[in-house]
């Protein structure tokens, strides 16, 4: 507790800020990327964008992982509730919209559609009513693969199956520093899928792309200071991979975590809503493990949905390519009463965070 309140004192901010200010003073436009909607919660809710200069811009990028589920994918676990499945996921979920309706939708229609908050939460449902197909839908990043991984690795009961649309973070980063429209300057990689999946992962971007990286904490003052880190490697010519978040991120990240989920999992290109398919970058069960894949047990397979609705920009907000207000739906037709787009379901989505926050469509 003492740590996280001295992590937010104001007087330090000022004082990076200041450093920043420095350092940023004799450079062109700088356009630095985070990847975790937590990260986009901490900006927006202390305010730092304001403690920045004006040619130091952070841009969220894809890091919601309900935001990126395809539509497909939603149709899909759709399909399965409206077929007679009892689908259980995460309260972000329910309201994300599929093609033609969301999981919500099909709850009002009679679905059996049930909120869980872990994967251990289905098991014990699938347990109780053996008579009943179960089928978890699996979203989320490195952060959220594990556990996932754990339940499908112990033997989950035979009425239980897995929607598998997990997705892995450094393949989109990829993505995002080969869209050299973008221009990015370097990236704040995101603290949670970092203490498991450790430094490795992100040592191509520095040494293939020349694009300082750091991985950061979610208090104030680490994301300052992991701006602050960037700013110096841009400043001294060397793009290097550091850690501001040594206090959570091992090098070597979570072993146990990472065996579990090769075990478990094999690796394959994947699509991401409103962005397309990225290489390497989803996970599905292995071979050995098929007998409990829901789309092989119960016979679903949507290939192609509706990701991006009439006037939504949502594609574009994930990838930093406009901000939330220049959207002409944002806080008009789209708000987080009525979201139209996964960016304003989400509590980790970039549009919700920005309309909790106040922040207005006219600047």
């Amino acid at each position: 507790m003492v740590e996280d309140l001295r992590l937010r004192d104001p007087k330090l901010a000022k004082r990076i800020a200041e450093k920043i200010k420095q350092l940023a003073s004799r450079e062109p436009l700088i356009k630095i990327c985070h990847v975790c909607g937590t990260h986009e919660w901490a900006i927006t809710h202390y305010g730092l964008r304001s403690l920045l200069p004006e040619n130091v811009e952070i841009i969220p990028g894809p890091g919601c992982p309900v935001c990126i589920v395809p539509a497909s994918e939603i149709d899909e676990a759709v399909q399965l509730a409206l077929d007679g499945a009892v689908v259980t996921c995460f309260g972000d979920v329910l309201r994300v919209p599929g093609s033609g309706m969301s999981l919500l939708d099909a709850k009002a229609r009679g679905a059996d559609v049930r909120v869980v908050y872990s994967v251990a939460d289905a098991v014990k449902m699938a347990e109780g009513e053996p008579g009943r197909q179960f089928v978890f839908f699996a979203i989320g990043f490195e952060t959220t693969a594990p556990s996932t991984a754990v339940e499908v690795f112990k033997g989950p009961p035979r009425n239980l199956s897995f929607l598998v649309s997990h997705r892995l973070i450094p393949p989109a980063m990829r993505l995002l520093v080969e869209m050299r429209e973008l221009s990015l300057n370097g990236f704040i990689a995101p603290g949670h899928v970092s203490t498991v999946i450790g430094l490795k992962p992100y040592q191509i971007f520095p040494r293939e792309y020349g694009m300082p990286t750091v991985i950061a904490g979610f208090e104030p003052l680490d994301i300052l200071f992991g701006i602050y880190m960037i700013l110096k490697q841009l400043r001294d010519g060397e793009p290097r991979l550091e850690n501001e978040y040594v206090r959570a991120v091992r090098p070597e990240g979570n072993l146990k975590a990472l065996s579990l989920m090769s075990e478990v999992f094999d690796v394959e290109d994947g699509r991401w809503r409103g962005l397309g398919v990225i290489s390497a970058s989803a996970l599905k069960l292995r071979k050995e493990y098929e007998n409990y894949d829901s789309r092989l047990r119960l016979g679903v397979k949507i290939e192609h949905g509706v990701d991006v609705r009439p006037g939504c920009r949502c594609h574009l907000v994930l990838i930093g390519r406009i901000k939330p207000p220049d959207c002409p739906l944002f806080m008009k037709a789209c708000t987080p009463q009525s979201p139209v787009g996964p960016c304003m379901v989400s509590s980790e989505g970039t549009c919700r965070i920005w309309a909790r926050a106040g922040v207005r469509a006219d600047i």
